[in-house]
């Protein structure tokens, strides 16, 4: 939905990867039985935008049927629904078996990665109402155990050239503007913000990825920085910039001395706890065997980084120094406390905040997928429920007076 601010207008959505379906027919069902339920609930006079999530298969079949595609335009336009945003991240299966460490691959090395993100590109061009900007998240390069060398980022760097690339022939060819925007998550390559704002100041605005683009395209070094400036950047995750521990503010401004786009925030957030045993204990519940949980544990200002819970609970020792967790599990936004847990719902606020100070974005999702996976006790309410509780609550930080707070 579009919320008119004193200093522009942004958009937002909840991003459907809440859904299982993993085929175009599946997802098409999950979108009619859903998307509408939550608009009326949310924006029952207004156009309700959609952060779309395909897998790579679904998408393949959406984008060879002219068909199905015009009849999907046609159920948006009935139903006044509008795509602006797609999570690109999760390339194969998202739900009901195990995705761990598969959910970065294939990565930004590969082929595969490459055409299907420009298959979403082509999507969202055909989709996007006129005006509108698109975006793309993304994997954050490639997990940091497949890829941490020198010539790994290189690799990184020339598929990202190749797929901005595309998007420069998308703008020219059809008028329409698609971003992509890479997601920073614990354990990959662009951990951090630090991180992230080195990778493009060194490989992709100079470097492997300007010098590619440059060939690619047939612009000069200076014209290809411009063109990698205007469609690349960075998705904000508000839970995994919370538990590397980020300042809001400070990795903010790092972004923007670095020139750096955010053309999205996902509205995300995780668990955090003192570590004692009754916090563990309740930790114990989140579990599963579908996602991966990183925890950035905090003992003396030290960071230490662990790849899921079971290692974090493995390595723990007491020890005089309290240690305090942050942990890589999506939970419900409106949350500020789960018993004896806390969560990272004050990082939002304070992002959110500082938007209100001066824009971020102009397209916020929020990204809470883990709905299947969350402890009983904490999926009492029904799907759109819970969604339309979320949406809420985060109008009502976009927007102060507006929403609902909890």
């Amino acid at each position: 939905m579009r919320i008119d601010e004193p200093r522009g207008p942004v958009h937002l959505t909840y991003c459907t990867n809440i859904h299982p379906g993993e085929s175009w027919s599946e997802v098409r069902a999950d979108l009619h039985h859903y998307l509408p339920a939550v608009k009326r609930k949310v924006a029952p006079g207004e156009p309700f935008g959609v952060g779309l999530r395909l897998a790579a298969a679904a998408a393949a079949d959406l984008a060879a049927s002219r068909e199905q595609l015009e009849e999907f335009r046609d159920w948006l336009a009935a139903n006044a629904l509008y795509v602006f945003t797609f999570n690109g991240f999760p390339y194969g299966a998202f739900h009901g078996e195990r995705v761990k460490q598969a959910v970065y691959r294939p990565d930004w090395r590969t082929q595969a990665r490459l055409d299907y993100t420009n298959t979403l590109a082509d999507l969202c061009a055909e989709l996007l109402p006129a005006g509108l900007a698109g975006s793309i998240s993304t994997v954050p390069g490639a997990f940091r155990r497949d890829a941490g060398g020198p010539a790994d980022r290189e690799a990184i760097a020339r598929g990202l050239a190749e797929h901005v690339a595309h998007l420069v022939g998308l703008e020219r060819q059809r008028g329409v503007t698609v971003r992509l925007a890479i997601e920073p998550e614990p354990c990959c390559v662009l951990e951090t913000i630090a991180e992230s704002v080195a990778f493009f100041s060194e490989h992709l605005f100079a470097g492997a990825g300007r010098a590619h683009l440059a060939k690619l395209a047939g612009l000069t070094p200076a014209a290809a920085e411009v063109a990698l400036r205007r469609h690349l950047g960075v998705c904000l995750d508000l839970c995994h910039a919370a538990v590397e521990f980020e300042e809001p503010r400070e990795c903010i401004a790092a972004l923007r001395g670095a020139g750096i786009a955010i053309p999205k925030v996902q509205v995300s957030a995780g668990l955090r706890l003192r570590v004692d045993e009754r916090s563990l204990a309740a930790l114990a519940a989140f579990g599963d065997d579908v996602y991966l949980h990183q925890v950035v544990e905090r003992r003396d200002g030290v960071l230490t980084r662990y790849l899921d819970l079971a290692d974090a609970r493995a390595a723990f020792k007491p020890a005089t120094q309290p240690a305090e967790w942050r942990v890589h599990y999506h939970v419900p936004v409106f949350r500020a406390a789960m018993e004896e847990l806390g969560t990272t719902r004050g990082f939002i606020e304070e992002v959110l905040a500082l938007h209100r100070e001066e824009p971020l974005s102009e397209q916020f999702e929020v990204e809470t997928y883990t709905f299947t996976v969350l402890p009983e006790a904490w999926r009492n309410d029904d799907l759109v429920t819970h969604l339309v509780r979320e949406l809420l609550w985060t109008i009502g930080e976009l927007r102060p007076c507006a929403g609902e707070r909890h």
